[in-house]
């Protein structure tokens, strides 16, 4: 049965347009167009689609307030298309925050050389957001609370209220992915100190790695190492909300920075970051995306430096996203002597890159999202 696509957007070309290159595409068929966010709620409710495509400045109702109603009356999976800019990051960012799974640059330019191409990466994202699984547990945002001024600590406290998700419908549960096999090591790990806590993810990973981050104190004993697959233009924006929320310090990593404790740095979209031991000293280095590599940043490319750089000292976290990065990094972490975790299915929007870890053999734990931060503060001396 063909995936049914509900296309929202105040642009009457760009309804067309996707229209027409979904329709053509193997398995998807779009059911319905809506011109603005209160029309797609209620075509949502009528139609019930398996995917709904969403913008985000649009009028009568914006995408962000569409995506939260269809969270709250029936939730479904919703892909945001935006632009590639800062202010498009942060409106993108409260999508996803409000039950949105997963996101692509509305300028068809930016994602694709050619018609072609352009077809199967549509195609191929539409199919990946249909077997996704709507988060009903999205984290209400943390304000700072720490005693005495610290250098990240902003003059007001962001906070915004908690946005109520429905719980997923029974209607069309997610096809299950194979179970990772039974393994007597999924046990907790001793405490132990890490030289280095490195954390990787792709589709959800955005409020994923929001809900472990605002669990660990500003005095966290660790320096940590983020890899979001995520564009260049929104990895500025996404370190700068982390940073309003968390209170560890999370910022962008740059080219010679120093590994700390209690610092956060994300790997800059659109470039690789690799991670060099001076002198037990950790130091970051960021280069060129290369071509030949699905993803950029790439969490094998971080991991890998990581297994080099301290050799059985470094904790690898496998978060939710589609496909395997992250699997060959943590093994050759895990040679080295250090320890891995990964997220369960059940939490995960895609069980995909931490499924690959944990088939292989290669997670110490597997470990329910709830539960991430709250074993990193634990476990991590």
């Amino acid at each position: 049965m063909a995936v049914s696509v509900l296309v929202v957007d105040d642009s009457g070309f760009f309804r067309k347009r996707l229209t027409e290159i979904l329709n053509a595409s193997d398995g998807i068929q779009v059911i319905g167009v809506a011109s603005n966010g209160r029309e797609g709620v209620e075509m949502a409710e009528k139609l019930r689609p398996d995917v709904i495509t969403m913008d985000y400045e649009m009028p009568v109702m914006d995408g962000i307030s569409a995506v939260r109603e269809i969270m709250k009356t029936r939730p479904v999976p919703v892909l945001m298309f935006s632009s590639l800019t800062y202010d498009g990051a942060r409106v993108t960012l409260d999508a996803l925050e409000a039950g949105a799974v997963d996101f692509l640059p509305k300028n068809f330019e930016d994602i694709a050389k050619d018609s072609s191409e352009l077809q199967k990466i549509l195609r191929d994202r539409i199919l990946d957001v249909a077997r996704s699984r709507p988060s009903s547990n999205r984290p209400a945002p943390v304000a700072r609370a720490m005693p005495g001024p610290t250098a990240n600590t902003p003059t007001t406290a962001v906070a915004t209220p908690a946005r109520p998700v429905a719980p997923r419908p029974a209607a069309r549960p997610a096809a299950p992915a194979p179970e990772a096999p039974a393994r007597p090591s999924y046990r907790k790990t001793p405490t132990r100190h890490y030289d280095v806590v490195s954390i990787g993810t792709s589709t959800g990973g955005p409020i994923a790695l929001q809900k472990v981050l605002t669990v660990l104190p500003s005095n966290f004993p660790s320096p940590l190492v983020l890899v979001q697959h995520m564009p260049a233009s929104f990895t500025p924006a996404f370190a700068d909300r982390l940073n309003k929320l968390c209170q560890i310090e999370v910022r962008e990593a740059v080219e010679g920075d120093m590994l700390r404790p209690g610092l956060a740095l994300l790997a800059p979209g659109g470039k690789q970051m690799m991670i060099e031991n001076r002198g037990g000293q950790g130091r970051v280095r960021i280069l060129p995306g290369d071509e030949r590599l699905n993803y950029k940043p790439c969490a094998d490319v971080t991991f890998g430096s990581l297994a080099r750089s301290f050799p059985g000292k470094t904790l690898g976290v496998i978060l939710t996203g589609m496909g395997a990065d992250g699997k060959e990094g943590c093994r050759m972490m895990k040679e080295s002597g250090s320890v891995v975790w990964s997220q369960d299915e059940k939490t995960s929007v895609i069980y995909g890159m931490p499924m690959a870890v944990a088939r292989a053999g290669l997670s110490d734990e597997v470990l329910p999202l709830q539960e991430i931060g709250k074993r990193l503060v634990e476990g991590v001396s």
